[in-house]
């Protein structure tokens, strides 16, 4: 396996600079994942690691050789793309032995690799088939076989799942997991999908146009994001925002008004504020707290109640027209039409300024922002 590290990498095509000063390592037997929203860069930064797109400043280094003039097929890295990439003509077996035998491994070589692999993977049984016969996770399986049978420094796989079905995409989520932990290999994997993130990486890196919002571990992203853009993206449902004034700071706590409604006292460091500047609120639809009935800060009307049997869904209307999505675990009560009175604890509310950065809530490790 394999370190990566990229630093100060930039991309333009043409007059347009879409990949901007990335700084990033990825340490031996990690899973890395890029995410963020389409047209993000996420993709190209990956084709630039492949070698498939030239860096147009910074260097890209594996194991600490520079490796920006070498070509792709000399990285010993292994691309799984989201359109599988498989010959049609050739048998699961010939797609996967095909790159071995180009670069002349020995037959029987090739041969225990293959199989390997196709145990490994639990498609033995399809090696004579040819790829039309298969269904989109047995082709997903023949893809990432072909890619570990070259025994690369480094897997590279491009929104690999996003073919599939809902139901088959969670069967190869766990798939992945496990294939990494069996192979103890370094994985760097490309998605727009924040629940494949959260689930799949060691480290997520969150990308917003071609530049780096935040690098951490999943939690630690969930938990203490560095600005209003990773908080949005990160969580599902996404975290509700809600327009906030503040209003003065007293030690350890600032008072804010909430969307007009309500004045709250809440555990963060205002010290750089201004009395009267604009802010937002963030609560994740778990943890706020609601009542059928009683008295609460804030009163919203349901307009969609989702009862799901284990969880519940609830999309209310606030009053001066904010939206907000509460989700409950177990079932509630609460139907479209009810009025219901809702707070947010304290100490699991988020602030951010007027430039969408988190503020430091008292007591509370800093946002992970490390490269």
């Amino acid at each position: 396996m394999a370190t990566l590290r990229l630093n100060k990498v930039n991309k333009r095509f043409g007059g347009t600079h879409v990949i901007h000063d990335v700084d990033l390592e990825v340490v031996d037997g990690e899973f890395v994942v890029f995410v963020g929203p389409s047209g993000c860069g996420k993709s190209t930064l990956l084709r630039m690691v492949a070698g498939l797109e030239k860096v147009t400043s910074g260097t890209v280094e594996i194991d600490g050789a520079v490796v920006n003039d070498v070509s792709a097929a000399e990285r010993g890295l292994a691309m799984v793309f989201q359109s599988y990439a498989l010959y049609p003509h050739m048998s699961v077996y010939q797609n996967m032995a095909f790159g071995l035998e180009n670069t002349r491994v020995p037959r029987p070589e090739i041969d225990q690799r293959v199989r390997e692999a196709a145990r490994l993977l639990r498609i033995e049984e399809y090696l004579n088939r040819k790829p039309r016969a298969l269904s989109g996770g047995q082709r997903q399986r023949v893809a990432i076989g072909r890619a570990i049978v070259r025994k690369p420094r480094i897997f590279l796989l491009d929104e690999p799942l996003s073919n599939l079905d809902a139901e088959l995409r969670v069967l190869m989520r766990a798939e992945l997991a496990s294939l990494h932990n069996r192979l103890a290999a370094t994985m760097i994997y490309v998605t727009h999908d924040q629940v494949e993130a959260m689930t799949l990486a060691d480290k997520i890196v969150v990308l917003r146009d071609g530049r780096v919002e935040q690098v951490g571990r999943p939690l630690d992203l969930y938990n203490h994001p560095a600005n209003r853009f990773v908080a949005g993206f990160i969580g599902s449902p996404k975290m509700n925002f809600l327009p906030a004034r503040f209003l003065k700071a007293a030690p350890g706590n600032v008072m804010v008004e909430v969307a007009g409604i309500a004045e709250i006292e809440l555990p963060f460091d205002g010290g750089r504020l201004s009395p009267g500047e604009e802010m937002t609120l963030g609560i994740r639809p778990e943890h706020i707290r609601h009542d059928t009935a009683g008295a609460a800060p804030f009163q919203a009307a349901v307009t969609v109640s989702e009862q799901l049997g284990g969880e519940s869904y609830l999309y209310c209307m606030l009053q001066g027209d904010h939206k907000i999505v509460i989700h409950a675990s177990g079932q509630t009560e609460a139907r479209r039409g009810d009025e219901i009175a809702m707070t947010f604890p304290p100490h699991q509310t988020y602030l951010f300024d007027a430039d969408g950065t988190a503020l430091q809530r008292t007591g509370a490790k800093p946002a992970a922002v490390s490269r």
